[in-house]
Parts: C-alpha cells; structure tokens; sequence
C-alpha cells in the first residue's frame, strides 16, 4: 500500500541533495547496461554460482568485509552480539569494524575517504551525500555493478522505483549509494498533545489545517491561561527545525531539516529559486510568529534543550510539541516520574495554503562502497550478501527481528512476536533485554535504516503508530525538483555562498518568528541575501540542471 498520493507541486532540492531530484531522463539504467562488466569478471572467491531472488546467501568459503560502522550510543557496539555470530555461522561472513561516533559520524566519513582508508562498506550514508567524494574516484560507481544484485533488481521493479534512483546520478550518469528500499513513504513526526485537555475542551485530534490547529492552541490557552500551549524543540542547530520541516510542504516550500542548501524548483519558472526568500517562506515564518505572538508557543522553543522541553509537558506546564513515534515514549516516562496523570498522543500532521501534503521520499540511507573493492578477490561474494542482507525478503526479516523461534515467534497469519524477555520499540516495556542493545538486531548498519515492505515497517509499530500513518495516507505527496548535480569546481565555488546564506536565513528565521524583527522588512532581508551572492549561486545551480537536461533528457 503506497501510503500517499502524489500531487504536483515544487519540492525543494538542494546543492548537496540535487541527486535527490525527480529525474528527467529515462533511459540511465538501460543505457548502463552496456558497462556493467559481467559477473565472471568479477572477484569470484566466497561467491555462489547459481545466486538469485529467493536464494540464502551463504559465501562458499568464508570471507571478511571490511566495514565503517556508525556505532550509536543508544545501542553500542558489541562483539558478542548475536547477529555478528549469525552472519559467521549462516553467511560464512566477519567484518574488520572501524567505528565511529554517531555525534562525529559524516566527518569520520570524510576523513577515511579523503585519506584513501576508507574500508570496504561505508555504512549510514544516504543518496547526495556522495557528491563530495565522486571526483576523488574513492567511491564506486555502483549503478555499475547492481546487474548482480537481483533481489535490489526485484525490488526497484516491484515498487517502481526506477525513477527515485534515476534521480541519484550524478553528473556523470552514474550513482554511488545503495540506498535503502522503502515501499511506501512512513511519515514519523507530527505533534503530540495532551489528550485529556483536548477531549475536555472537544477538540479535534485530526485538525485539517495549521489554522485549525492554532484555533485549538487558543483554546487551551483559554483554559489554561498561565501556560504556553505549545513549547517545542528540536532548535539545537537551526531555529524549530523539525516543526519548520513538517509545516513547511502544506506552505509550499521548505524549512528546518529539509531546508538543505536552499534551492526550490519553480514549475512555472522552470528554474529554481532560492527557498528563504520565497514569498511561501514568509507565510510559514508569520504563521508561527502568530503563534508566539498570541502566547500560543513558548518563546524558548526556539533555543531551549530538549530535555527542557520534555520537562515542561511532564510537568503540565505545556500541552503539545512535536514528536516522533519514539521521543512521545520519553514523554510519557518524563510525565510517569512527575506523577502526571494525563495521556499524550500523536495527532494527524494539519495540511495549509498549499494544500494537504506531505514531503519525503522511498530512498533511505544506504551504503557506499569503496572503489577498491572492485579489484578484490571477494567482489562478487561481497555484492551478493548486500544484496541478500538489505533487499531479500528473508534478510530484512533478519536484520529487523533476529531469529525465529530465538528472538521472536510467528503465527500462522504472520504475526511476529517478541519473545517475553526482549523489548524494542515499546512492544514488551520492562522486558529486561533489548533487540538492539544486546542483540544488534534493528539497527540502521545492517537494516538501512528501516527500509522494507510495508508489512514488515509497520510489524514492529505500536498500533498507535500504525493508526498514525494510516491517518496521514490520504495525503498528497509532494513532487521533487529535476536533477542539477553540480561538478567538482561547481562544489567548491558556491560552498562558501551556501553556508552564508543559510547563516543568514537561520538567523533571521528566529528573529522574524520571535518578532524580534518586523515582517515590514521583509523586502530589506531579501536585499540582504541578495547581497551574500544568492543570484550568482541560482545562476550555478540552473546551468547545471540545463546540462544535465540536456545531457540525459
């Protein structure tokens, strides 16, 4: 089931992220076709002979992969985990870790590339993220090579996703992340909000637009009069970057966390524009000034920590903030320890002036391969168990529950169960195991960050989550720019005007929602962008999109 319909309307693409655009061409993966060197000239040692879709990968002596591990605080590493004895025992498969933090994780990244010591697989990458490293010629090009990958093949045809990866070449035709596979689009984030107050004041918890939504912030702030309704988070790096970045699509444009470098494709134009000076960025910029303004949203919202944030809900001092499907868990723990007694829920996302929707894509993160790996002897073998593990349907079974009958059990209709003594995800709270922590299991290395069918996303879902994406299917998907992959020199020139610009919207973002600076100067903001080479930097991106047009249409 797709879990939205898609509409046409401009999405916002960015210079690091353009290879996320809607792809113009259409023939990228037939016209490779004639490079993909065949599988006998390929490192054959470990590599099964008859490898297709349905087929256990298992190396036919054992091989070791070298891997760049993103190691998470939430579920560190352990040698003794049970999938890496799996993977050993049933795959013929060890890795050489190199790990990295999670807070250090994209720079780790840069340096093992740059210094030509990246090992074999560089996990948690997602698509445009490797437009820094494709000159350097330390990253594989593996459109060229997926022809031996069937259960990737298999996939990208069953969900029609041809043209998602088509939009991850780069300039030269060819794309260098094996992203993760998602179905469907799952949105996560939304608010979540005091269900008691909402119910006693007969309030709507599927409000249907942004306007409805504030109506009902004054209405609490009616009842409630000594509290904000709404004290948010999520500030730390940009001003209401995941309130801004889920708000922002039903406006028209892009905001927070999908802000990226700021370019925003104009479909009337054909041409991208710059996303901070839109007039659509200023409508969504007044609409959470009026928040603060009416005393709907906690000024601190824009510069509090989380954990303030989280504190104020638990201790009835606010009634809404945005949440995903696990940070409302801290929530609610945050208010058992302070004794509060009311239930927070998750609401439906409001849609706005334009329109019901929502943005996001079906490619996840992924993987990146080293160029050397093509000269080893394991080059086959290694393709195959990436294959298997990330695209099969038994390997994402795998890498997201364990083993049947040892960490879960499965009914006759295909209900999975978490053994009594595993907890993941809230399904067996106080269960004194996790499936990560002390297994490795659900983790974003080895299940690329969630990406499956959507049976088996929505099998480890609470059913409040479940009941949640299906509130959110009917709404309309925002489209995604045409591809303008920048070159080496291209990178290098506009990186310096991107960070300026940005600095610049991000601080005028706060300024303009706290009122600490008047909408009447709107115009003069403008001005100033304009100043810090935003047309030189439009001008850039719109060639490259008319080469790569012209190039690949």
């Amino acid at each position: 089931m797709r879990t939205t319909k898609k509409r046409s309307v401009a999405y916002a693409a960015t210079a690091a992220t353009l290879a996320l655009a809607l792809a113009a061409c259409s023939g990228g993966a037939e016209d490779e076709a004639a490079e993909t060197p065949e599988a006998s000239e390929l490192g054959q040692v470990g590599a099964m002979a008859d490898y297709e879709v349905g087929t256990t990968f298992k190396a036919t002596e054992p091989v070791s992969f070298g891997l760049m591990y993103r190691d998470h605080p939430n579920y560190p590493l352990k040698d003794d985990w049970d999938i890496l004895t799996k993977f050993k025992e049933n795959q013929n498969v060890e890795f050489e870790i190199q790990t990295a933090p999670l807070s250090d994780w994209q720079q780790a990244q840069s340096i093992a590339i740059g210094a030509g010591n990246a090992p074999d697989i560089i996990s948690v990458t997602y698509p445009g993220q490797d437009s820094a490293f494709v000159a350097g010629g330390a990253i594989l090009p593996v459109s060229d090579y997926v022809e031996n990958m069937p259960h990737f093949l298999d996939k990208v045809e069953k969900w029609d996703l041809q043209a998602e990866i088509d939009r991850t070449r780069q300039e030269d035709g060819k794309y260098y992340v094996l992203p993760g596979l998602r179905e469907s689009v799952r949105p996560t984030y939304t608010y979540a909000v005091r269900k008691d107050v909402w119910e006693q004041l007969g309030l709507s918890l599927a409000p249907e637009t942004y306007e409805d939504f504030a109506a009902d912030l004054a209405k609490v702030k009616a009842a409630y009069p000594d509290t904000y309704p709404l004290s948010d988070r999520w500030s730390a790096n940009g001003p209401l970057e995941a309130s801004l970045n889920v708000a922002a699509p039903n406006f028209g444009t892009a905001a927070g966390w999908g802000y990226g470098e700021g370019t925003w494709w104009d479909e009337d134009a054909e041409e991208f524009v710059y996303t901070g000076a839109m007039d659509e960025y200023r409508e969504l910029l007044e609409y959470f000034n009026g928040l603060v303004a009416d005393g709907l949203m906690d000024p601190e919202s824009l510069t509090q920590e989380d954990d303030q944030a989280i504190q104020k809900m638990a201790n009835g001092q606010a009634f809404a903030q945005l949440t995903n499907d696990q940070e409302i868990l801290k929530v609610r723990t945050a208010m058992t320890e302070t004794g509060q007694t009311g239930e927070v829920v998750m609401i439906r996302v409001p849609g706005g002036p334009a329109g019901d929707i929502v943005a996001g894509g079906r490619l996840i993160s992924g993987v990146m391969l080293s160029s050397k790996v093509a000269e080893q002897d394991d080059f086959l073998a290694m393709l195959q168990f990436l294959d298997w593990l990330f695209y099969s349907d038994e390997g994402l079974e795998f890498s997201k529950w364990g083993v049947e009958g040892e960490t879960y059990t499965k009914d006759a209709d295909g209900t999975r169960t978490l053994m009594p003594e595993i907890d993941q995800n809230g399904l067996n709270p106080g269960a004194p195991k996790l499936l990560n922590v002390d297994y490795g299991y659900h983790n974003g290395v080895w299940m690329l960050e969630h990406g499956s069918s959507d049976e088996l996303d929505q099998s480890m879902l609470r059913p409040e989550v479940v009941e949640f994406v299906q509130s959110m299917s009917d709404k309309e998907l925002a489209e995604v720019a045409p591809p303008a992959p920048l070159d080496e020199l291209e990178r290098e020139q506009v990186s310096l005007w991107t960070t300026a610009l940005k600095d610049h919207v991000n601080q005028n973002t706060a300024a303009f929602i706290l009122g600490q600076r008047s909408f009447d100067e709107w115009d003069a903001y403008v001005a100033e962008l304009e100043g810090k080479s935003l047309q030189q930097y439009l001008d850039v991106v719109n060639a490259a999109q008319k080469r790569f047009a012209e190039k690949n249409g």
